[in-house]
Formats: structure tokens, sequence, C-alpha cells
């Protein structure tokens, strides 16, 4: 039995009536990986902000190393040697790793920085925890796996012993996780401490030697991980037994519903279309993998309407895609956007509201008043709403609440409602969507959400929508994929079925290293 380093003891945590971490007492010891699973809203966030000093905790205590930390203080946390590398990387990208590392670690009155030394300080530790980089390469001529080795290189730097990484291995190639995974194992054989939080139950396992899982923000259950299976996890995370999407072939391929030619946009970096051509079919779904900013943005907002072709073609059943949102959704085009707070939804407008907002000019939720401006009838979109949130499963905030009051989960079930169930028409019909953009859909979802999200696009699929989904889990793509294909660089392979590829085919077309 090794020392414990970390300890947690009866962490309470209050939000008013909420309480978001209910007595929870934890223990981490020298040299293992302890993972930490639950469900978004489970308290995961909030107790690691208690151990970072950001949040307070009205009862309780934390000892590290043998030492009390205290409270509220996240100076005092990093010089007990706790360090975290977030899911969004905190790098500036025009300038160099070591400029990247030193950052925050010199007074701003010392008139000389020591950089001489702190390179050979980096140096050292990257070699001694595996972890190679070239001191003088800008950050923004690094790969994401590279940029991640930097954000860990940062915290060792700093004397963290203990290390936190939150859903490590969300934007990096298979190839990038095995590495990684390599790098941990070095990592705790020097005796290093690791919190692991992943909604990827099957790297957890591999991963780690413990797992806590929390729901409703208490700690319901402990185990090694070599003595339970994803299965019993997803159990005590839900509450219920959860089965993985698992791949379904189409019923029925039908004729081309959207057709992009030869297609280049604008934009920064890979942020971009560069010659794309792709065929999108009634019945069928195309999910497109790549590492993050690769040309996925570029192609949503395209076919989403908030971005032009600079050249080539895009149809729509037959007619010129217009790049205008106002006029794509009447043409069946449905979008769920990757960013659910800042695109999604508008956080302060209540939920009725963010229900009919991409309907706002159907006969069905305004009319024209005779001063010539436009008059919502408030019923029927209270009532299209009420049915969305019913049809959806959307819990947690009523119809006049606002929609920032949502947690993550239901608020994407609240854009796929939008974006999948039409209002009905003056004669009692309803008109399904026929193309669907999905862009990651299930990001930051926990594993009940995100089998839900996925089969409703399974459903909207076999219902006769042309269904794209642009994503960077590999589980996904290969989960809900009828034919797959891999964007690099701006560009966009030849999509083949599903049945085709391999994981480890796919990372290399991820890391341009394979023609896909």
């Amino acid at each position: 039995m090794n020392p414990t380093v970390l300890r947690l003891a009866g962490i309470t945590k209050r939000f008013g009536p909420l309480v978001a971490n209910d007595a929870i007492s934890l223990e981490l010891q020298a040299g293992e990986v302890l993972a930490l699973l639950g469900e978004n809203g489970a308290g995961k966030s909030t107790l690691m902000s208690i151990l970072f000093g950001h949040y307070t905790a009205d009862e309780g205590r934390i000892e590290a190393f043998g030492q009390a930390l205290p409270p509220g203080n996240p100076k005092a946390a990093l010089a007990a040697g706790i360090g975290m590398v977030h899911q969004h990387f905190t790098l500036a990208d025009n300038l160099s790793v070591l400029d990247n590392v030193l950052m925050g670690t010199e007074p701003l009155w010392q008139p000389f920085s020591r950089r001489s030394a702190a390179r050979s300080r980096l140096l050292e530790v990257s070699q001694r925890f595996g972890l190679p980089v070239q001191p003088d390469a800008k950050i923004g001529d690094l790969s994401v796996g590279e940029r991640q080795r930097v954000e860990i290189l940062k915290a060792l730097y700093r004397g963290a012993r203990i290390l936190i990484l939150d859903e490590p291995t969300a934007v990096l190639t298979p190839q990038e996780s095995e590495a990684l995974f390599d790098t941990l194992a070095q990592m705790v054989a020097q005796g290093l401490s690791i919190i692991f939080i992943s909604h990827k139950l099957g790297e957890v396992l591999r991963v780690s030697h413990r797992v806590a899982v929390l729901r409703g923000g208490k700690l319901v259950a402990q185990a090694r991980a070599v003595d339970t299976t994803q299965a019993e996890l997803a159990l005590w995370m839900v509450g219920r037994a959860v089965e993985k999407t698992a791949r379904r072939p189409a019923r029925s391929v039908g004729d081309a519903v959207c057709v992009l030619d030869h297609v280049s946009t604008t934009g920064s970096g890979h942020d971009r279309l560069d010659d794309v051509s792709l065929t999108l079919k009634a019945g069928e779904i195309v999910a497109i993998a790549g590492v993050s900013g690769n040309g996925q943005v570029a192609l949503a907002e395209l076919l989403s309407g908030t971005r032009r072709a600079m050249s080539g073609s895009v149809q729509l059943m037959g007619r010129a895609l217009p790049p205008s949102p106002a006029r794509l959704v009447p043409r069946g085009v449905a979008r769920i956007p990757e960013d659910r707070h800042a695109v999604g939804v508008i956080g302060d407008l209540p939920v009725w509201e963010n229900a009919v907002s991409e309907r706002l000019r159907s006969p069905a939720f305004s009319r024209w008043t005779p001063l010539g401006l436009r008059w919502v009838k408030r019923a029927a979109a209270r009532a299209y709403a009420a049915r969305v949130e019913k049809a959806y499963d959307v819990r947690g905030a009523g119809l006049s609440s606002p929609a920032r009051s949502l947690s993550g989960g239901n608020m994407q079930k609240l854009i796929l409602g939008r974006a999948l169930m039409a209002p009905e028409s003056a004669n009692g019909q309803r008109k399904p969507p026929r193309l669907i953009v999905a862009h990651q859909p299930t990001w930051g979802l926990d594993i009940g959400a995100v089998a839900y999200v996925q089969q409703q696009l399974i459903a909207a699929r076999d219902a006769g929508a042309a269904v794209l989904v642009i994503s960077d889990d590999l589980d996904e793509v290969l989960a809900l994929g009828d034919r797959v294909a891999v964007m690099h660089g701006g560009h966009l392979g030849e999509p083949r079925p599903a049945t085709a590829w391999t994981r480890e085919a796919i990372g290399l077309a991820m890391a341009g290293t394979e023609h896909s």
C-alpha cells in the first residue's frame, strides 16, 4: 500500500437549496491513477474547483501530502503540488513552447528572464517523463497531441506531484491517445498520482487503478478497475442500465439531398474547405472524423448557411443552397451546432422562446400586423415548446425558465427537439427535416444523454433524412456512420463504408500520414 498523497474528507458544497457535493470522502495514493466518473451535474467540476481553491467547501477538509490545504486559495493548491490539464488548452499560439511554460512562473518586476536555466529544466523534465518537445517551436505549429504534451509539461515544470486530467483524449487521434497512455504509465512509475476524468469508459478501465463514481452530488461507488466493467460503471453513473448505441445499417438509401461539388471557402489556418466534394443521401448517415480545427467548422457553417462558398457549388434538393439560415430552415435543413451555449441557445431567453427561435417567421408562430410588425403567437409557441419538452425528455427547467439553467444534456435535448420536430402545418401535418447537420452532437454529455442523442439521429435517418455527423469521437463516428470520411487540413477524403475502416486507419488519416 503506497502512502496517501491526497485526502478529501466530508466535502460538502451547497448552492442555495442545491447540494452539489454531499459529504464526499476520497483518497489518492502515490503512483495511483484514480478515475473520477459521473454524469454532467454529478458534482465532479465542483469537487475539483474546491480542490483548487476556486470554491470554498461549506463542510469538510482537504489534506495534500499530510498537510492541511487552506480553503479557497489556488496558490496554495499549486504550491502543494497539484496541477491540472484542462480539456480546452490554455496556450498562446503565437508564443514558443518555452514562453508558454514560463508564463506566470516569474515575477513581473524581475528585470530579466532566466531563460537559459528554464530551458535546461524544461528539457530535463521532458526527458524524465518521456514528453519530447522543441522549446523554440511555436505552439501554433504543433499538432493537438503535441499541444497537450506542452500543457502537461507546464504542470510538471511547476512541480506538480498530483495531476488532474480532464477529458484528456477528447481531441486526440487513436495513436496520440496510445502515446498519452504510455506517458501516463511512465509518470505513475515515477511516483506521480493522477486523477483521470473521462466519459470514455473503455479507456478508464485501461488506464486507472481505481474508479470513483459520483451521482447527484454523492459518492455512490468505488472499485478497483480490474473488478468492474463498463456496464457496471454506466449503471453506477446513471442509476439504470444504459445500452451503448450499436451499429445498425441504413434500411434504404435514397436520392441525393445535398451535393457539394469542389467547394472551397475562406478561413484562417485549416479552418476552411479546400476543394471538397461530398454527396449526402436520404436515409443515410455520413460521419466525418478528424482532429478539431481541420475544416469541420467551415463544413458545418457552410451547410448551416453562415459561411459562403468561395468556389464550387452546393446544391440542396437540386437547387443552390442559400447562404442564409432563415431560408434554410423552411427548406428542411436542421442544425445541431458545436457550441450549444454560444450558438445553440440564447441563455437569457426562456426555454419556450429558444424552442421556436429558428421558426419564428413561420405562420405557425407569428403573423404580420397591419402596422407591418410581426406578432408572436405566444400560446402556439408555448404549446409547441411543451411538446418538444415532453417528446425529448427535457428536464430541469420550466418553459419560462432561462435556457442557461438547463444542464448540458438537457440543453442538447432542447436543441435536438427544435431541430428534428417540425411544427404542425395548417392541415395538421409535419414535414420532418431533409438534411440534418449535427456538429459534435454529444460533446461533453454523459453516457445516458449520449445514447439518447445518438438514437434520435438514427431514428431521423430511418425516417428518410440525410444526416451529416461531424465528431471528434471515433466511437461515435463508427457507431453512427453508414459511410465515414476523414478531414485533414481542409481536405475531405473519399467516404467509405464504415465497415471498411479500422481505428488505426482512421487515426493515420486524421494525422495526415495516410490518404483517406
